[in-house]
């Protein structure tokens, strides 16, 4: 025989019903309404408004830092070759080594690399006209890395801080110049990729050229 047969049912104390003061032999249990959003212990984080990521300026210090630093030692390298400033070799010396190398019309190679590193240096420094700047940096670089390399990687005779150079001048083409610069909202400043994959073609032509054309 059934245990429902005897038409008893037990009834637990904790089916009495405040709201209809009786107890409820139904035996259903009520659930959470399926319209209802279940409760969560997620949900207070969920109610708060999510706090956007403000600009905290580490991108732009840094590649303020990268700009500075770059730009001035090119400023200082064009100083050495055009005007023979800090113990530099100035045009004449410059191109004597040029043609040592095996380079034809040393002389204008010589003032095209001088106003090259000192022009490029300083917008660098300045973030101005920033894509075009690296890419001359960066062409100038990978000449002397063409002709350095035999010598290995690391110094005195090796291509150690000439790849340094080149990846940094790389880097700045393709990061952009910063929030801190004159470029600053400029269209080559909104589209750093295109502006920068059209000037690294030009410094892959411009080197290009000075290898196989001039030498």
């Amino acid at each position: 025989m059934h245990h429902f047969d005897d038409g008893t049912q037990t009834i637990k104390s904790d089916t009495y019903d405040k709201d209809t003061s009786s107890f409820d032999s139904t035996g259903y249990t009520p659930i959470t309404d399926l319209d209802e959003k279940p409760v969560s212990h997620y949900d207070s984080f969920e109610d708060e408004e999510r706090k956007r990521f403000g600009w905290t300026g580490s991108a732009d210090l840094g590649l303020l830092a990268l700009r500075l630093v770059l730009g001035g030692a090119f400023v200082l390298h064009g100083l050495q070759k055009v005007f023979g400033l800090f113990g530099g070799p100035d045009i004449d010396g410059f191109a004597q080594n040029l043609q040592s190398s095996g380079f034809r019309e040393a002389r204008i190679l010589a003032w095209v690399t001088g106003v090259t590193e000192l022009g490029g240096g300083a917008l660098l420094v300045l973030g101005l006209f920033t894509p075009l700047a690296a890419a001359g940096v960066l062409g100038v670089m990978a000449n002397v890395i063409a002709l350095k390399y035999r010598g290995g990687f690391f110094l005195p005779d090796g291509v150690e801080l000439e790849v340094a150079y080149a990846a940094m001048a790389f880097g700045v083409l393709f990061a952009g110049p910063g929030r801190a610069a004159i470029d600053y909202n400029r269209s080559w400043f909104r589209h750093p990729l295109l502006a920068g994959f059209i000037c690294l073609v030009i410094a892959a032509g411009a080197t290009a050229a000075t290898l196989y054309v001039f030498r």
